[in-house]
């Protein structure tokens, strides 16, 4: 298991004392999470050295952010094997708003007009997610 410092040098991040805390704090998240959510498992820190290092770790890939329509950002710790780490499907709960990472069903091929380039890719499914279908 790689230590916060190691991951965050492999990325080419320079690991300062908020960076390893930060990164401590979601390394081994699996669920999809709000800079808010952040905010609560590193009560210590100001608002804007999280917000800060959660946009350097995306900028660097270590995680991804996903615009799933709620009007916040949320966050997913980056296990994607390729380099275009974008290129899994997201799945938001219209019931209870988490959003999953779908890592096992890849974006398809959209074969763009001539002279258009792509930038980013996001593919959002909304539905309700396996936990409220129970409650239900």
């Amino acid at each position: 298991m790689e230590t916060e410092e190691a991951i965050l040098s492999h990325h080419h991040i320079r690991p300062t004392a908020v960076r390893i805390l930060v990164m401590r704090a979601i390394m081994h998240r699996s669920e999809t999470f709000t800079l808010n959510d952040a905010e609560n498992w590193l009560p210590e820190m100001d608002r804007s050295s999280i917000f800060r290092t959660l946009k350097l770790f995306a900028e660097h890939k270590i995680l991804h952010e996903i615009d799933d329509g709620s009007g916040f950002c949320k966050y997913c710790v980056c296990r994607c094997e390729s380099s275009h780490h974008l290129n899994h499907i997201h799945f938001a709960c219209v019931k209870c708003g988490k959003t999953y990472c779908l890592e096992d069903q890849t974006i398809p091929i959209v074969q763009l007009p001539e002279a258009f380039v792509a930038q980013d890719y996001e593919y959002i499914v909304k539905g309700i997610c396996h936990k409220c279908t129970k409650t239900e």
